[in-house]
């Protein structure tokens, strides 16, 4: 079987998934079921097969396997939120449309990814402004203590989504051009590798800038995938373990500091260390009411739309604003905590096989930087997966109190439009690289710009 019909096999079970969730939820709320399921089921079906088929046409080589994970992820998104607020479930499937459309001018548009590599600095200082953007008056807004979006009249979204990807693509370009001088030129002292400044210096300043914008605007989560996708990077294209342990430490030394430093970093290490303490700050019954929340769904949950959400009747307070930003139990369930909720319904074995997936998509996405040849490509899709992975990984390990928690949004299953649409777009980059890498070439010759073998001390 071909790879894109496998791709589309593998998209079938996807569609019977959304349409076994939501007829669940329905005949937990109601006996009436009808033809609601099936349509939903069917419009989900639909949009995947029409990205189905434009890879097919513009991509024939790529992974069969990666959109099909991603489909999945937005599967379980839409049968969870459908499960918390039906409005959103609706809204979030009108903003999947939209990720579907930018997905599909990405493959069309960016036929060659040098042209990503030709506007580097461009796309560097554009991701840069970007994090600003929230913190100019007027167009800036502040949710739980960081300014994490922009609301200029009828568009609003988080910059830092989009960001992500210009400052990987930057990465990726600098670094690939030169990392032959930079190990050349490489000075050992004390056990250690020194670059030299002349060539890492634009790298340290474009990275620099964006970490101190971070902390300005505290999006701490988005620091850490920032952090470390550079680290990715930095390994695959210098093959050296000291450099990575180096900027590790100047990273562990800079988060003490801005914890010790900063009030709101502070509380949240805080409430990660004891949330049950009695003097724990403020937003430490978000953390509190998740661990209960996930106890609850024991090893296979309680089933979809079964857990408790909201309060009854009598006890719902009277507030001026819907479901769930008032009268939840668990805060925010469709963003920062939809993975207590998964976790809540399906069990730890539910909240075991999203992880699964996340590691799958990883696994796809790093089988393609290994088997590209351009040194380009090699490290962008390292990068991007990076960032990806690390997302997932912030957000979940700060649900189950592995890390401190951090706002960022679980990607392709939490309710918001910028992190569908940017990592819609990371996704089709990651398409375009795989299609380079298992395109068959004749005679066996090799592809300019490769990253050639270097000492690995």
């Amino acid at each position: 079987m071909s790879a894109r019909n496998r791709e589309l096999l593998a998209l079938i079970p996807v569609a019977l998934l959304v349409t076994a969730g939501f007829t669940s939820v329905l005949l937990v709320d109601s006996l009436d079921v009808g033809n609601v399921t099936l349509t939903y089921g069917g419009y989900f079906l639909a949009i995947c097969v029409g990205i189905h088929i434009l890879i097919r046409i513009r991509l024939p080589h790529a992974d069969p396997y990666l959109f099909p994970l991603v489909a999945l992820l937005a599967a379980v998104g839409l049968v969870v939120l459908y499960r918390i607020d039906e409005k959103l479930a609706l809204e979030q499937a009108s903003l999947m449309v939209l990720g579907a459309v930018v997905f599909a001018a990405t493959i069309i548009f960016i036929r060659d990814l040098g042209v990503l590599e030709r506007y580097r600095y461009l796309i560097a200082i554009s991701g840069i402004l970007l994090l600003v953007l929230p913190r100019v008056p007027g167009i800036g807004a502040q949710v739980n203590g960081a300014y994490l979006g922009i609301d200029i009249g009828p568009i609003a979204f988080q910059p830092a989504e989009i960001a992500k990807l210009c400052i990987v693509v930057f990465l990726a370009s600098y670094l690939r051009e030169h990392r032959e001088v930079m190990l050349v030129n490489a000075k050992k002292f004390l056990f250690l590798t020194w670059l030299p400044m002349k060539h890492v210096g634009p790298l340290l300043v474009v990275w620099g800038a964006s970490m101190v914008m971070l902390v300005f605007i505290r999006d701490l989560g988005s620091s850490l995938m920032f952090f470390g996708a550079f680290l990715a990077l930095l390994y695959v294209a210098t093959n050296s373990a000291t450099l990575v342990a180096q900027f590790f430490a100047m990273f562990a030394v800079g988060a003490y500091f801005f914890s010790q430093t900063v009030s709101h970093i502070q509380d949240r290490v805080d409430i990660w260390l004891d949330p049950f303490a009695r003097n724990a700050p403020d937003g430490a019954g978000q953390i509190t009411q998740s661990l209960f929340a996930q106890a609850e769904g024991g090893l296979f949950g309680e089933g979809l739309g079964q857990s408790l959400l909201r309060l009854p009747g009598p006890f719902a307070p009277d507030c001026h604003v819907p479901f769930p930003e008032c009268g939840s139990i668990l805060p925010a369930p469709h963003t920062d905590f939809i993975y207590a909720v998964i976790t809540s319904e399906l069990g730890l074995f539910g909240a075991c096989g999203v992880v699964l997936i996340f590691a799958l998509i990883a696994a796809r996405g790093f089988k393609a930087a290994l088997t590209v040849q351009d040194g380009f490509a090699k490290l962008l899709a390292t990068g991007l997966t990076a960032v990806l992975a690390l997302q997932a990984f912030v957000i979940i390990g700060g649900v189950i109190r592995v890390i401190p928690l951090t706002g960022v949004t679980l990607p392709f299953v939490s309710y918001g439009g910028s992190s569908v649409v940017a990592n819609m777009v990371l996704v089709a980059l990651l398409l375009i690289v795989s299609n380079e890498a298992r395109k068959p070439r004749l005679g066996g010759g090799g592809v300019t710009g490769t990253l050639p073998e270097v000492d690995s001390r």
